[in-house]
């Protein structure tokens, strides 16, 4: 089962920035299990938010062609919590995008106030320094996962508002 931390899109620029949004519910059972008696996400939940919605960003502006993974967390702070009924907006913007690697900032708000940055590093590994060789099959962006995103409306250069 793969998990998504992000439940839509409400804007995308391609190659340059996107924000998404994640809507908390008391349904979700990790909200219970982090802190028992006070339901709330935890911190490394909503950095893997930011690092889908960041990893999206930087797969569709190489086309979804590269494998894009998380490489590393330069950074990250929180100053509050995120509790059921309320919602998480993830905002990321482009800092670089190189061959091999990109790196990407971003906010995390709930309900419109300023909780968490964070700073995140992905790597294309097909174009990594070592010699490692991984499966011609995109197995990040899979079939699965892109039948995903097009619910999303994220076409090469279309955007949403």
């Amino acid at each position: 089962m793969r998990w998504f931390w992000i439940d839509k899109f409400i804007e995308f620029e391609s190659g340059k920035r996107a924000v998404a949004v994640k809507n908390l519910t008391m349904a979700e059972e990790h909200l219970h299990d982090h802190v028992p008696g006070y339901p709330c996400m935890p911190a490394s939940l909503m950095i893997e938010g930011m690092a889908q919605t960041a990893g999206i960003l930087v797969g569709e502006a190489r086309n979804f062609e590269e494998k894009v993974i998380l490489a590393k967390i330069k950074r990250a702070s929180f100053t509050g919590l995120a509790r059921p009924g309320q919602q998480l907006r993830y905002e990321t913007v482009v800092d670089s995008i190189a061959t091999e690697a990109a790196l990407i900032s971003g906010k995390i708000y709930c309900d419109d106030r300023e909780i968490g940055q964070v700073e995140l590093m992905f790597s294309h590994i097909d174009q990594n320094m070592s010699g490692l060789k991984f499966p011609k099959e995109n197995f990040v962006f899979n079939d699965d996962f892109m039948s995903l995103l097009s619910t999303y409306a994220i076409k090469r250069g279309a955007g949403t508002k």
